[in-house]
């Protein structure tokens, strides 16, 4: 999926040097929660985290909100409105909290530095020593309903009148209705003469007035972040960012966000269940966490498709085939479908994302640290790696295919697309004409009027049927051959 305008904007600024003169670049969480050391890095202004639940997202970015306080410290008193490790990591009679620490560096102007918190026995140290950063930390207590927030059911029980009320501005209105896709004719935050602390989201649409206390949640949730402040340069911490948000709602919020994150320098860390706001981000802004044998790793550059396979068993495949994108999948399901069927009905191919991700999958194959077989394919351009398959011809599966279909004059591609020869051979040939060969099938597509990967689809059965060296085939049907008796 392409990315939307706004992200791609917020790309370009990120380029600039100068940019982002703040940033959190990194944390390692030793002895809280499982965490053993790991560095979690921050390469892209708005990170996901994506993972099952318990494993270890909240304690990323609840350490990242601990890294920084709001002023400079004059001694051991807390400050109103900074986070502690204290506050998110208390021992208790279950948990003691020993020997624990959060390591983490940062830049500011042109410099980068490291810094940490710690406990060794009973008090956490180097609070003071922090550096000092606007944090926004939005954890789940903003999705329960107001009535059930701690003091709100008073207000309702008792008698009241608005007190006063911040009007949203014309700015924050659009993007409220943006986001929510309705038309929002005013919006405020209302404080009663009950309770001056307890902001009350009152919203008007389509004549009619109605408070937080019959809103849905998902407006209560996007009317409090939109009006919540946050100065330049911020730090914004977002627990489950999908929650209670339809997937058009996750999309446009997300895009919401990449234009503030572009216009005030923020950087904004969220977790996520969900593959809505994966696909709006790039891959670098994609991580990913597993548990393997107790041990917990953090991969950049998943893809969506990747990462909802490890938080869902819809699927039930005997053996899981991970390929580096859409491209890859469709080579391998037709390789498998045209000479191994029989292989083919018993695997499910997804992709995994950027070409690390796929070293590191197959670091993990050859140490059978998955529950089932799982296979690893690298393109054709990589170079191998531990328990990897690397598919056949030695570049990109787009220049393979292109380039040995075009010696055979584009074989029966015709036939399969029910286009005139000719037709197919200019459009495909003048493809071949482009520098940059991820453009060759939407060129050609376009030339020939039918979808991209129908096309794809078309000349990968093409390939197969009249290219595909025997030995290739033969060398990837026993790599996954190897992958069944890995678990026999």
């Amino acid at each position: 999926m392409a990315l939307s305008r706004e992200v791609r904007r917020l790309e370009r600024s990120w380029q600039n040097e100068s940019a982002w003169p703040k940033r959190l670049d990194w944390v390692e969480i030793e002895n809280i929660r499982g965490w053993q050391g790991q560095r979690i890095r921050f390469p892209f202004p708005i990170v996901a985290i994506a993972g099952e639940n318990g494993s270890g997202k909240s304690t990323i970015i609840q350490a990242c909100a601990a890294v920084y306080q709001g002023h400079l410290s004059k001694g051991s008193v807390k400050q109103k409105g900074t986070k502690y490790a204290s506050d998110f990591f208390p021992s208790t009679f279950w948990d003691q909290i020993t020997n624990a620490a959060v390591k983490f560096g940062y830049t500011e102007g042109k410099e980068i530095k490291e810094g940490s918190i710690r406990k060794h026995t009973e008090r956490w140290k180097g609070n003071v020593e922090r550096p000092v950063r606007p944090v926004q930390w939005l954890d789940l207590s903003r999705i329960v309903p107001i009535g059930g927030r701690v003091g709100y059911a008073k207000i309702a029980r008792s008698i009241h009148i608005e007190a006063t009320a911040v009007t949203f501005d014309e700015d924050r209105l659009g993007r409220l209705s943006s986001i929510l896709g309705h038309k929002y004719d005013n919006a405020k935050m209302a404080l009663t003469d009950v309770d001056p602390e307890r902001p009350i989201s009152v919203l008007h649409r389509a004549n009619a007035a109605y408070s937080g206390y019959h809103q849905g949640q998902g407006e209560i949730t996007i009317a409090e972040l939109i009006q919540a402040d946050l100065p330049k340069y911020s730090l914004v911490l977002i627990d489950e960012i999908e929650s209670s948000l339809h997937p058009r709602a996750q999309r446009r919020l997300i895009r919401d966000l990449a234009t503030v994150c572009r216009e005030r320098e923020l950087q904004i860390i969220l977790t996520t269940h969900s593959p809505y706001v994966l696909e709006e981000l790039p891959r670098e802004a994609r991580l990913q966490i597993f548990e393997q044998d107790g041990v917990r790793q953090a991969m950049i550059g998943v893809s969506p498709e990747f990462a909802l396979s490890r938080m869902d068993d819809v699927t039930h495949p005997e053996c899981e085939l991970y390929v580096e994108d859409d491209v890859a999948q469709t080579l391998v399901r037709e390789i498998l479908s045209q000479r191994a069927p029989d292989i083919g009905s018993r695997v499910f191919v997804t992709p995994y994302g950027a070409a690390s991700v796929g070293y590191q999958l197959g670091q993990m194959v050859d140490g059978k640290r998955f529950p089932r077989p799982v296979g690893v394919f690298l393109d054709g351009d990589c170079k191998p790696g531990v328990g990897c398959c690397v598919l056949p011809g030695e570049d990109a599966p787009e220049r393979v295919i292109f380039e040995d279909l075009a010696k055979i004059n584009w074989g029966d591609l015709w036939v399969l697309l029910l286009r005139d020869t000719s037709i197919v051979s200019d459009a495909c040939n003048s493809s071949l004409a482009l520098s940059e060969h991820h453009d060759w099938i939407p060129e050609a597509a376009k030339r020939l009027m039918i979808g991209g990967n129908i096309l794809w689809h078309a000349m990968c059965a093409a390939w197969v049927k009249r290219c595909m060296v025997q030995a290739d085939f033969e060398r990837i049907r026993q790599y996954i051959e190897d992958r069944f008796a890995d678990y026999d």
